[in-house]
């Protein structure tokens, strides 16, 4: 995890995030990087393994764990983009989380996205969020075995 660093302005990060799951349930991971917004500097990158998880659920993971990540580097605004449309529209309220088990880890973000002074979502194509794709799978090939 990286550390704070003292800044003369607030930090503003742009995050792509995406999960991917090899079936569904299958083997799953979380990707994101993590980008200064002023200069498109990375300043951090998530890749998990998750065990056998669903695809929803990876992506739901991805987005907590960069949130979890913005806020131990101190960032004011964060803005998110996923190439997951359902998650996008179930952070903005447009759709409701019904999942059971997706229940908490939308009630997790929601929590975190608090922590900043100010955040958007937005829904961006595939094509365009391939970086946190490949962290997703880099994860995935992490697994044991």
């Amino acid at each position: 995890m990286a550390e704070p660093t003292p800044r003369s302005r607030p930090l503003r990060l742009l995050i792509h995030t995406d999960g991917a799951a090899r079936g569904n349930p299958g083997p799953a991971g979380a990707g994101a990087i993590l980008r200064d917004a002023a200069d498109r500097r990375v300043v951090a990158e998530v890749a998990t393994f998750l065990g056998v998880r669903t695809n929803n659920y990876a992506e739901w993971t991805a987005v907590a764990l960069a949130l979890e990540e913005a806020v131990l580097l101190g960032a004011a605004h964060v803005d998110l983009r996923m190439d997951s449309e359902l998650v996008a529209r179930q952070i903005t309220g447009r759709y409701r989380v019904k999942h059971p088990d997706l229940k908490p880890i939308h009630a997790q973000v929601m929590a975190l996205l608090t922590r900043f002074s100010g955040y958007s979502v937005g829904h961006v194509p595939r094509e365009l969020n391939k970086d946190a794709d490949r962290l997703s799978n880099v994860a995935i090939d992490q697994l044991p075995g």
